[in-house]
């Protein structure tokens, strides 16, 4: 038996390698099979080129619990080592034997090949005291060997007898990770990190993986029912079907392959708990895409698979890296062509499925330029009558004033902005319904890029700059200037100055006595702090228009008893800012009492 002292580049290293190598010591599985699954790939590789003569179907990687002794096996058929290449990749951690076989086997069937066998075997320290390999070489001139070390630098090895290649890695389980010998746990692994490896995987008497998963497949041979099932595989607790999906495959200038579902967003639980799965060759890397792949595709699901993404569960080392870049901006392409496609083929269908995808387009169109400049083409704006714009179509029907520029009118909520759509909508302009939450984001997007625009939400200041140049030219004064000094005498002293701005204007008699507005710049600022977490102060007051046409308006004006007209301003302030949601605390009791006093009369 030959002894010695394993390897390493930095005095010290292996107890930080064993504890700090991952962030999950769960990973360890996934390490462990990735490395059978490359030996076994190598040794497909072989039979391919006539080296061996072997049969495909009968390779397998088998998970075997032996709960009474603590020990863990994961066992594979493939290529095995001799002890010169244990010695060589086990022995000197992190020298990658994937990355000399390549070089010397450049064939187009080594598109599976992990790498890194070294540094991913000494995950296995993370959950055992020690650690035994047994492997024979393909080679049948080799003998096989039997390797084990202690968790320590210190290691043995010695020629044994025993017929087959493959390789047994072999743990001894720590008391600490007990939980690793149950089989309910190493499924659960299984199915987490190694579903979709391109070798079968046996744990117990069943497979517990698909080795072909349709991503990997040409789409054109692929059927709807199919990547339904396949949605429900990702996610078996989706209850809804996606809306569609888009098949990625790509081999230059890299090489990309995978299906991104767009899904019905019930909840915020829903983009947490089911979230887009990043592999390369199959292998389960991680599901926190967040800076990998721009933002608002994080609200889609799906699988992205690429030999091109390093296999390291470092996040920062993921954005670091070129061809990530590389790999966002193409899939942000193909969404958008998927996108553009489906809105000029099929813009019925389209139209149907707005509501449920319109907060990731939106979305993606604020935080992404690209996606931005290219959603144009297929962004929809419905109007309040379940109308669909494209904007282009919208600026071309929107009433333009003289100087060509566009006011654009929306409400984000049909039953409570009632009275504003009322009076706009009489108007002759086309009301949008933007409802979702970070509409003031996009509008402020579109306004930049659009200099002729300007969006104003229904119960804005704009409303009363409408009402009034409309009206004015034709409306008799029908009261003198001295009883409208009384009456803003009156308002002044009755309506609370630090909260309202108070405008006195001519409108037509079918207006509302008081109209609350908004200015639309400090309300849009408030929405898009909020979106953000970052509240936006302001102190600015709500302007309270007051139509001194509106008879109600003439009788405080004519009203004799000044109690009576100081109650008249006031229920009709506070009825005005009931419908606006603004009467709260005491105001709102005080109003309820007063209401049913006056209907006791």
């Amino acid at each position: 038996m030959e002894k010695g002292k394993i390897q390493v580049t930095v005095e010290d290293i292996f107890p930080v390698i064993k504890k700090f190598l991952y962030s999950d010591n769960e990973i360890f599985i996934r390490e462990l099979v990735s490395n059978a699954t490359d030996a076994i790939l190598k040794l497909k590789t072989l039979i391919n080129l006539g080296k061996i003569n072997k049969k495909i179907d009968d390779l397998i990687i088998e998970i075997v619990i032996d709960k009474e002794n603590k020990i863990l096996k994961i066992i594979d058929n493939g290529i095995g080592m001799t002890k010169k290449e244990v010695k060589k990749y086990i022995n000197q951690i992190a020298f990658s034997g994937a990355e000399e076989f390549l070089r010397k086997y450049k064939d187009k069937n080594n598109e599976y090949i992990i790498g890194n066998f070294g540094l991913g075997f000494y995950s296995s320290f993370m959950v055992s005291d020690k650690v035994e390999i047994i492997s024979k070489s393909y080679k049948d001139s080799e003998d096989a060997i039997h390797w084990i070390c202690d968790g320590t630098t210190n290691f043995s090895i010695k020629n044994i007898a025993i017929t087959g290649s493959g390789t047994e890695i072999i743990l001894h389980i720590n008391d600490s990770s007990k939980e690793f010998l149950e089989e309910k746990k190493i499924k659960e692994l299984l199915i987490k990190y190694c579903k979709f490896m391109p070798i079968p995987i046996k744990l117990g008497e069943r497979e517990v993986n698909n080795p072909y998963p349709i991503w990997k497949k040409n789409p054109i041979n692929v059927k709807d029912e199919e990547y339904l099932n396949f949605y429900k595989e990702l996610y078996p607790l989706q209850i809804a079907d996606p809306l569609f999906w888009i098949h990625l495959n790509i081999d230059h200038p890299f090489n990309l392959t995978g299906v991104l579902f767009f899904p019905k967003i019930k909840n915020q639980i829903e983009i947490q708990r089911d979230k887009i799965q990043l592999y390369k060759n199959q292998v389960y890397v991680t599901d926190n895409l967040e800076g990998i792949v721009p933002d608002f595709l994080n609200l889609l699901k799906g699988v992205i698979d690429s030999p091109d993404i390093p296999l390291n569960v470092s996040r920062s080392y993921l954005q670091s890296e070129s061809s990530v870049k590389k790999i966002s901006g193409y899939i942000t392409r193909k969404v958008a062509e998927k996108l553009e496609n489906m809105c000029k083929n099929n813009r019925e269908d389209f139209e149907k499925n707005w509501e449920d995808i319109k907060i990731i387009i939106e979305y993606g169109m604020i935080s992404d330029s690209n996606f931005y400049s290219k959603a144009k083409k297929f962004a929809l704006y419905p109007d309040i009558n379940n109308q669909y714009f494209l904007l282009e179509e919208y600026i071309k029907k929107a009433n333009k004033l003289k100087n060509n520029k566009i006011i654009g009118f929306y409400t984000s909520n049909i039953e409570n902005q009632n009275s504003y759509i009322e009076t706009i909508k009489n108007k002759g302009y086309i009301i949008l319904l933007l409802d979702s939450p970070i509409v003031g984001h996009l509008l402020q997007k579109i306004e930049m890029d659009y200099k002729n625009i300007n969006f104003f939400r229904v119960d804005s200041d704009q409303i009363d700059k409408i009402l009034k140049n409309e009206n004015q030219k034709n409306q008799k004064n029908l009261d003198s200037k001295e009883k409208t000094k009384i009456l803003e005498n009156l308002l002044k002293q009755n309506i609370d100055n630090n909260k309202f701005l108070i405008k006195i204007e001519d409108l037509s008699d079918f207006s509302l006595p008081f109209i609350i507005t908004v200015p639309e710049f400090i309300r849009r600022m408030k929405e898009i702090s909020m979106t953000g977490n970052n509240m936006f102060n302001s102190n600015s007051k709500y302007n309270l228009i007051v139509n001194k046409n509106h008879k109600l308006i003439k009788k405080i004006i004519n009203e004799k008893d000044l109690k009576t007209k100081k109650n008249l301003i006031k229920n009709s302030l506070h009825l005005i800012m009931l419908s606006q949601n603004l009467l709260t605390g005491k105001e709102l009791t005080d109003f309820i009492y007063n209401s049913f006093e006056m209907l006791s009369k």
